[in-house]
């Protein structure tokens, strides 16, 4: 397995799962599916923390996008720290962007563009999405630090854990698909 300091271990489509000792309360029991993972940092979405105060109609609302049924009542994530007012839809392969998008990794897309949240609203979007407001970002070498620093663990991402698990199960879900139990995680540190 590469050493996560190594530049050319790329973590573009997998999970960062926090570490019981996260010292940064946003991140706490977090899980951040990693959208892309290069020498020149990462950009990640928070995948577990629904917001308390905001839907998709009222985004939709703000956007002066119409929206039938129950589009309106889905729920926004809380992203990340960076960019809290720019939205990203993580989402199923199924939905296409007529403008550019990213696919991750087999099984997923992201879609910055209005398109989708267009899709979204009328019903025939991706069958899958997770909206989100904001996102995480890591400058050159910081993500590897940290990981070396014992702040998070990395597996792999699955679109039933990513879009069907229910949020508060998330994050130990992750951890069982490791092999690793929550009440097994120590919050310090060692070397070896």
């Amino acid at each position: 397995m590469p050493h996560p300091t190594d530049t050319t271990f790329d973590l573009s489509g997998k999970l960062l799962i926090a570490m019981p000792g996260m010292e940064d309360g946003r991140f706490a029991k977090s899980v951040v599916f990693l959208c892309s993972h290069s020498a020149d940092g990462t950009m990640g979405l928070i995948i577990n923390k629904p917001t308390s105060d905001v839907r998709l109609g009222q985004l939709l609302d703000q956007l002066n996008i119409a929206h039938i049924g129950h589009a309106g009542q889905r729920q926004v994530y809380f992203g990340g720290p960076v960019e809290p007012g720019r939205g990203f839809v993580l989402h199923s392969t199924d939905f296409t962007s007529e403008f550019e998008g990213l696919n991750p990794s087999a099984g997923f897309g992201l879609t910055a563009t209005q398109d989708v949240l267009q899709a979204l609203a009328q019903g025939h979007g991706p069958a899958q999405a997770i909206v989100s407001l904001g996102y995480s970002g890591w400058g050159p070498g910081q993500l590897e630090s940290e990981i070396a620093d014992n702040s998070w663990l990395s597996c792999d991402a699955s679109p039933a854990l990513v879009f069907e698990t229910p949020d508060a199960a998330k994050w130990e879900a992750a951890l069982n698909s490791m092999g690793v139990g929550a009440l097994s995680l120590s919050a310090a540190a060692g070397r070896a």
